[in-house]
């Protein structure tokens, strides 16, 4: 018998990869960015490096200013405004402090316990944008004005002893003094507080708390484990909301204080429209962000989380 070796039958030709299909409109996002892009070089970035060079020349309004890179202008405003730069973070953390435990309850009233009343309530917190921020501030004059209902009802409760006793009021009076400057700041700002804190607590899924219950947890555990752990991204969020702006504020504290409660707004103001010292003005200015930005670097660290509503 004899073998038949047969040949193998051709190869088929391989059929060319097929081409990645053109990625159509892939600039598209980058366009739709540009706008917004444009928008933060003209008017933020160009006017901090404006302000950066302004920090480190010399001269006079009359000769005309001069980059000579005089980094001493920082340690010099800072030495001689060291005080307003205390003052400012210890009123406006005061005022954030302030605004969480006011805060916080109406929050949560909205979220879990207001029913149809939610809409109304929310309405009622932000109606003081409705209004002008000077409005605003000068209705606390009125407010907190020398034998006015208010201050009698504090004097009556003899709490103005005890806001005396730390030097934040005057005897009776509570105009000009420390704590008309905190609760200016602390209406300002409080909705800057609830509305964050809001948005937290109204994505914390209920049946949670249903679960806590069903392990025997009383209401406050279940606060302290659940509710508050959960909320703690509108608990960052609604305090930098406050803190930050308040530090800069000097509305406030021109209208409400005196020259005893001056914050570094105030002092950079009076630098910039009344001395016309631009250097320090704009010293004072990058020597405040730099410390609100190093204090929030720390505490959004140390709160634990990065989700901010």
């Amino acid at each position: 018998m004899s073998t038949l070796t047969e040949a193998p039958p051709p190869l088929a030709p391989e059929a060319p990869e097929p081409k990645p299909p053109k990625r159509r409109g892939r600039w598209t996002p980058y366009w739709l960015l540009l706008p917004g892009i444009l928008w933060l070089v003209v008017f933020f970035a160009l006017p901090m490096i404006y302000q950066a060079s302004t920090s480190v020349q010399t001269g006079s309004l009359e000769e005309g200013y001069k980059v000579t890179w005089h980094f001493a202008t920082y340690w010099d405003a800072l030495s001689a405004y060291w005080p307003q730069f205390v003052r400012s973070v210890l009123y406006a953390g005061t005022a954030t402090i302030l605004c969480l435990l006011l805060g916080y309850p109406l929050a949560y009233l909205i979220a879990f316990r207001a029913g149809r009343w939610r809409n109304l309530i929310m309405i009622l917190v932000i109606a003081p944008f409705f209004t002008s921020f000077l409005i605003r501030t000068l209705a606390w004059k009125t407010i907190l004005a020398d034998g006015g209902p208010l201050v009698g009802a504090l004097d009556t409760l003899h709490v103005l002893d005890v806001t005396d006793w730390l030097g934040w009021t005057a005897g009776d009076r509570v105009l000009a003094t420390p704590l008309a400057v905190v609760c200016g700041l602390t209406y300002n700002f409080l909705p800057f507080m609830i509305l964050p804190l809001y948005t937290s607590l109204e994505r914390i899924d209920g049946r949670l708390h249903e679960a806590a219950g069903d392990l025997y947890a009383r209401p406050w555990t279940t606060f302290r484990k659940v509710t508050f752990p959960l909320s703690m991204p509108g608990v960052v969020s609604g305090t930098l909301l406050t803190f930050i702006p308040a530090a800069g504020d000097y509305v406030n504290a021109d209208l409400l204080g005196s020259t005893d409660t001056r914050m570094v707004g105030n002092v950079i103001q009076t630098q910039f429209l009344r001395v016309l010292d631009y250097p320090t003005a704009a010293a004072l200015s990058f020597i405040l962000m730099a410390a609100i930005l190093l204090m929030v670097t720390l505490y959004i660290r140390r709160s634990g989380t990065e989700d901010l509503v």
